[in-house]
């Protein structure tokens, strides 16, 4: 509390602030702002660097202290999201994935989307086939290091990479098969946009993770694509509904509502915390509103809750994906030069790992390799500021594609993997750049990198001190957290003695203004034009001769009687 007062108090003496932003090829953009900035003011600085006009799909995100990711506001100022002490450190990513990527205009745009789902398949937020992931890790190798050239590549080359959580050798080899014989002459232009179709008909693209726990207080996974809104738990997929089926997101405390108009539907799930369901809410919030709407006119403020006087009010800012189609098309320039980083191996740059290998499976379990969707929470989806993590799951095989998601959503639950997964190593809070020497402390301990560098590190997956300690820490706190109710029959009735309580409030202000108002419309002087109007109906005429003189007559009398009473004593 003393170190958040203290940021604070600084923040108001500094007219200017140092700001970092990782970019989606790990580089770093670095600016001052005004204290006054807002939020579109720094997005249009990275943009502008960028060469990028079609910014719509991108967004930046922070961490504050408390360990939840947030959204910078366009719309708001910057110091004042912020809670953490300057310099602020936040990363650009791909905020609405476009539902056609390969449809984009212009070749930055896709590249930067390539960039971004490239990262989605490192951490396991993207899964597929195995066919399907030699063949986009292929196209990664093709797009980043060209052809294939036996004086540069020796054998075993592919296996210097690593594009998944887990792989196995014979993954290895298929991929080194493909690009050796099947990608010659491609170039990274056509590679990155084979990736991109490649990806789009995966059923996780767009995937962003939000733990919760249903009713039954069993963990499950929410999360908004550009085609609906999908729940996972266990190994199914037990929900799918498409945008034009949501008819209204809610959240009160740490409860998340969804309302489908199918059949009057009401999903209602628990996130960890109230700011995680907040968050959560929020974003359902804004992919709906970018996916669903015709036009950014359309846009209404959206109330987190039924009665006016709670809940939170939020209001998406920005246009919607059928105008920034219409807009990209409008777009005529020469292609900006891209500047792409090439890929190097894991010994040179540290963002590109050898991960651990799947040596002795058993032959029935070789039919795919499994990449464990729970490295897909949103504490991984920032891998500029995550822990370094492995995922615990083991097996060889990839999620199985269904086809059709509008028929998995009628007939009920999907299976999309054969193993039911474990979110121990997910879960993890995401660390936070701090700059004092107390929280610097404190995050050492808890196994966090302290400066973007050893973040490059840790995704790298270095180890370092401790680390092990930390994991087992988390893990436990993870299933102490699992096994707790969420929602006891306290909290249920704090929640509704506190509606009560602000009902109450709401309703003696509401008389207090109506009291005031009446008083100003009965004895002032005020000339005004509304005023004049209504003192001159013949409905305020009646009520001020027949009821209010004489309530003024009776209470002036009763206050005369009270003030003779204190008279004689």
């Amino acid at each position: 509390m003393l170190s958040r007062i203290m940021s604070g108090s600084i923040r108001n003496l500094d007219r200017e602030y140092d700001c970092t932003v990782r970019l989606l090829d790990d580089t770093e953009y670095t600016c001052t702002i005004q204290r006054d900035a807002k939020g579109q003011y720094l997005f249009d600085l990275i943009c502008h660097h960028l060469n990028l006009l079609e910014k719509d799909y991108f967004g930046i995100r922070y961490v504050d202290p408390d360990k939840q990711r947030h959204w910078l506001e366009v719309t708001k100022c910057i110091a004042k999201q912020m809670k953490s002490q300057p310099p602020f450190t936040m990363c650009l990513r791909v905020k609405f994935y476009p539902p056609d990527p390969a449809a984009l205009k212009e070749e930055i745009t896709r590249y930067l989307v390539f960039l971004q789902i490239k990262r989605d398949l490192y951490h396991g937020r993207l899964l597929c086939k195995t066919t399907d992931a030699a063949m986009m890790a292929a196209f990664i190798l093709q797009a980043e290091i060209g052809d294939y050239d036996p004086g540069k590549h020796p054998e075993g080359y592919s296996s210097k990479f690593q594009f998944f959580p887990k792989h196995s050798e014979k993954l290895e080899r298929r991929i080194s098969d493909i690009h050796k014989t099947e990608l010659i002459g491609q170039t990274p232009e056509t590679s990155e946009l084979n990736f991109l179709q490649k990806a789009q008909m995966l059923e996780t693209y767009g995937v962003d993770p939000h733990p919760c726990k249903d009713v039954s207080g069993n963990p499950a996974f929410l999360a908004f694509t550009p085609f609906g809104f999908v729940v996972l738990q266990g190994n199914k997929r037990v929900h799918f509904l498409m945008w034009n089926e949501v008819t209204k997101l809610k959240f009160e405390g740490k409860i998340f509502h969804i309302y489908a108009n199918q059949k009057e539907i009401i999903l209602t799930y628990f996130a960890p915390t109230p700011e995680a369901c907040k968050h959560l809410w929020k974003c359902g919030v804004e992919n709906q509103a970018f996916y669903k709407l015709e036009k950014s006119s359309q846009v209404r403020t959206v109330s987190s809750s039924n009665l006016f006087f709670k809940g939170s009010r939020f209001r998406y800012s920005g246009r919607v994906a059928k105008e920034v189609m219409e807009q990209s098309a409008k777009i005529k320039r020469e292609p900006p030069e891209i500047h792409r980083a090439g890929l190097v191996p894991s010994r040179s740059c540290p963002s590109i790992t050898h991960g651990p290998r799947l040596t002795s499976v058993p032959r029935t379990r070789r039919r795919a390799v499994h990449i464990s969707i729970m490295e897909g929470l949103e504490s991984l989806r920032d891998s500029a500021h995550s822990t370094p993590v492995r995922s615990v799951s083991h097996g060889d095989s990839f999620m199985p594609r269904s086809r059709s998601l509008a028929t998995d959503a009628s007939e009920g639950s999907a299976v999309i993997s054969d193993e039911a997964y474990s979110p121990s190593d997910s879960v993890l809070p995401t660390p936070v750049a701090e700059h004092s020497l107390e929280l610097a402390v404190a995050r050492q301990v808890n196994g966090a990198p302290c400066s973007i560098k050893e973040e490059k590190e840790s995704e790298a997956g270095t180890p370092s001190v401790g680390d092990a300690g930390d994991l087992s820490d988390s893990r436990a706190t993870v299933e102490g957290a699992e096994g707790a109710s969420p929602l006891s029959e306290v909290e249920q009735v704090n929640t509704f003695v506190l509606s009560v309580l602000r009902l109450l409030l709401v309703t003696i202000g509401l008389l207090f203004v109506l009291l005031f108002l009446l008083i100003v419309l009965t004895e002032s002087d005020l000339d005004v034009a509304f005023l004049r109007d209504i003192r001159q109906t013949p409905e305020f005429e009646q009520f001020h001769y027949e009821y209010f003189c004489p309530l003024r007559r009776w209470f002036a009398c009763k206050l005369r009687w009270a003030g003779s009473l204190l008279i004689n004593k």
